[in-house]
């Protein structure tokens, strides 16, 4: 099969490799839609910590968010799964350790992360293989495209019900990329009054088509009590500004992560008696991102700006986005686009 691999910091092939063969407890997965994360960046460029501490190691294939249909299974899993449409967590623990005894498999210390850690191969190839225990069915309104947003929107709804709003609370979201949009979409839903401040226009600009009334560049947010405040960004000085901007008694909830240390001043959140919460992994938040986008009431379709074949995502990774490219912050991958524009 065609997959996508990264063998150095900027260094990649589209190459064959041998189709992959369910083990025990496995599934084959026919990859559909990959969306392409912040996460692949870092790999690409070769910042990513993972790197650094031992838990990845080019060559890899990337690719966590997905969607596909189950073409094969290996010894003890059902052949029912055959043909289901699926996504599928990105975090594999080991099933054993006291974490994972505890439901928090995500930050198992010997976990796996598709396309991420520990050898495990992502996505952006024409076939997967991945635990029949990480699957989660898609319903029949939600496709392919959905399916594949489903693993950011599981990070995003984790923030969002982190916050703790209520109808007519307010909140204020920094950083309108993919996750601090879907952060939004999610808090909107709730009945909470949303506030977004970003720095490029573009961006902002987008938000606003989303029909985010309060959009705002960093230096122009309206003095307003914020009864929580999210980071989706990726800035190193905005954890702090969330801490300044929240009310006292309010909740501040970190899902960005900057490339270097951000600083807090724990005497603000003591005095301030506000509640922080961090956020890793969409695991716990997965089958209640699939309910919201099955009845319509987070729709991150409009996030999508483009869809790519393999032979696309090196430069997509490199920070050139597609010449028919919609202003939405997110790119899609077809594993089979180019297979299937050579049969028309």
């Amino acid at each position: 099969m065609r997959a996508f691999v990264l063998t150095a910091p900027g260094t990649y092939a589209v190459q064959e490799v041998p189709a992959p063969v369910p083990g025990p407890g496995e599934v084959v997965v026919d990859v559909e839609r990959v969306g392409v994360c912040g996460t692949d960046v870092e790999f690409f460029s070769g910042a990513m910590a993972y790197l650094h501490q031992g838990h990845s190691a080019y060559p890899m294939r990337l690719g966590h968010e997905w969607a596909g249909r189950v073409a094969a299974v290996g010894d003890g899993v059902d052949h029912a799964w055959v043909g289901r449409r699926v996504m599928g967590d990105t975090m594999l623990g080991c099933g054993i350790c006291r974490r994972c005894r505890r439901g928090h498999q995500h930050v198992c210390e010997q976990r796996q992360e598709v396309g991420i850690r520990g050898g495990r191969a992502g996505a952006l190839a024409e076939q997967l293989a991945v635990p029949v225990s990480s699957l989660h069915l898609l319903p029949d309104s939600v496709d392919a495209v959905l399916g594949a947003l489903v693993e950011p929107g599981g990070n995003a709804l984790r923030a969002a019900r982190a916050a703790g709003l209520r109808p007519g609370d307010r909140a204020l979201v920094l950083g309108p990329g993919t996750i601090g949009l879907l952060v939004a979409m999610f808090v909107r839903a709730a009945g909470a009054e949303v506030h977004l401040m970003g720095r490029a226009e573009g961006s902002l600009a987008f938000a606003r088509d989303l029909g985010f009334e309060h959009v705002w560049p960093e230096d122009s947010v309206p003095d307003l009590p914020f009864d929580a405040v999210v980071d989706a960004s990726n800035a190193a000085h905005l954890p702090d500004l969330a801490l300044q901007s929240v009310e006292p008694g309010g909740r501040v909830v970190y899902v960005g992560l900057a490339g270097e240390p951000s600083r807090i001043d724990t005497r603000a959140l003591a005095l301030k008696d506000v509640t922080a919460v961090g956020v890793l992994s969409a695991s716990p938040g997965l089958d209640a991102t699939l309910r919201a986008y099955a009845d319509g009431s987070v729709d991150p379709r409009p996030l999508v700006a483009a869809t790519v074949g393999l032979d696309q995502v090196g430069d997509v990774l490199a920070g050139r986005r597609p010449p028919q490219a919609g202003p939405g912050p997110k790119i899609h991958v077809d594993p089979l686009m180019e297979f299937r524009h050579s049969h028309i």
